[in-house]
């Protein structure tokens, strides 16, 4: 696995464990990552996740929301719903990766860390949210 999905997955896990304790923002994240297995490089990439998606946040599921049909933002599981903003985040508001490579990272971790139809629900969420992009897929 290289830097960039160890950092996504890192950040996965902070906003699982902050789901738990809502209290927990920017300045916890030293003290997270300091437990935290992932390489230093990672860590890094994922603090410049976390501070871009909790900064637009409210934002992120305003665009998630009409997308998630017969669904609820905060009823969807912790991983799912973390995913999905993450992904989100990276596809509307940053620049240095493709739609597709984010897509597919949120595919690979939901696979991973969510349930056996996590997979499915955060690709076709996605997809659809892709066809609202205003920048090429690859």
């Amino acid at each position: 696995m290289g830097k960039r999905r160890d950092g996504r997955e890192a950040a996965i896990q902070f906003l699982f464990n902050r789901d738990i304790n809502k209290e927990l923002g920017p300045d916890d994240f030293d003290a997270f990552f300091s437990i935290c297995i992932a390489p230093a490089g990672a860590k890094k990439f994922a603090k410049e996740l976390l501070s871009g998606m909790l900064d637009k946040l409210e934002e992120i599921d305003k665009k998630l929301e009409p997308e998630l049909e017969n669904f609820e933002l905060k009823r969807l599981s912790t991983i799912d719903r973390n995913v999905l903003r993450l992904a989100t985040y990276e596809m509307f508001y940053l620049d240095d990766a493709p739609p597709i490579v984010c897509i597919n990272e949120a595919i690979e971790i939901s696979k991973r860390f969510g349930t056996e139809d996590s997979g499915s629900f955060v690709n076709g969420v996605l997809d659809k949210m892709k066809d609202k992009l205003d920048r090429p897929l690859r």
